[in-house]
């Protein structure tokens, strides 16, 4: 099995599918093939942010009823090489269960470098679905209250699901706004409330969120400088965590 990385928040708007492509595209670019695999039934959206909404037939509920085969599942983005996606279904009633998922990352899964799965915000079950298959996960919050206590439930959710390398991504981080808000004393107290170690700081960058709506992944920027970062991270290598 190859390394399966989730990517999980607490509560939606925390910019967890942003992060979920950034770190897909960082990856793509030093030559990795890499799959992105979107949970979220009902409310499936990396495929706009891939520029790959026309050319899509089948999702995941294709593959388990049989209609076609895993690999056709599997899309590449036209926009990057060897980045790929596995769409969810558009209903949200066709919603896989855990086990499933986990056969369908299993069929693919030494095609791949890397596979990210995108969980749907929150604890609900298809969470537990994108957490089944994970070797390891990214929890994405932001500077508030409200999203680190979201962040501690989906940590702790996640070591009930059985995934032991958790690590903290905090998004949209900008820090005139976070010191004139004064809900913390410094980023050293927020990673203490969520108790984890933390990977990332991606500064907010309505540059890079506006290119990956909008389907032009790969924009440079500040945000996608912390991205790459990130990527190195997850391969091991020593990279600042935050840049001044």
């Amino acid at each position: 099995m190859k390394e399966v990385i989730v990517v999980a928040s607490g509560k939606g708007g925390t910019g967890k599918s942003t992060v979920t492509v950034g770190l897909g595209t960082a990856l793509a670019d030093e030559g990795y093939k890499v799959l992105l695999v979107d949970c979220d039934s009902g409310m499936r959206g990396l495929d706009i942010m891939l520029g790959i909404t026309r050319s899509l037939v089948f999702d995941i509920a294709d593959a388990v009823s049989g209609s076609c085969t895993v690999e056709n599942t599997v899309y590449p983005c036209p926009n990057k090489k060897g980045l790929f996606l596995m769409p969810a279904p558009l209903n949200a009633y066709d919603e896989v269960a855990p086990q499933v998922l986990g056969q369908l990352v299993d069929g693919v899964a030494d095609i791949f470098d890397y596979i990210i799965v995108d969980s749907p915000a929150g604890v609900g079950s298809g969470f537990e679905a994108a957490a089944y298959p994970a070797t390891r996960a990214l929890v994405v919050v932001n500077t508030e209250p409200t999203s680190l206590r979201g962040g501690q439930n989906v940590a702790r959710k996640l070591t009930e699901c059985g995934v032991s390398d958790i690590r903290l991504v905090i998004n949209k981080f900008n820090r005139k706004t976070f010191e004139k808000m004064a809900l913390y004393e410094d980023l050293d107290e927020v990673i203490d409330v969520t108790a984890l170690q933390l990977i990332a700081v991606i500064p907010e960058d309505y540059a890079l969120a506006a290119a990956i709506q909008s389907g032009k992944i790969g924009t440079a920027s500040k945000a996608s400088n912390a991205l790459s970062r990130l990527a190195g991270r997850i391969q091991g290598r020593k990279e600042p965590l935050l840049i001044k």
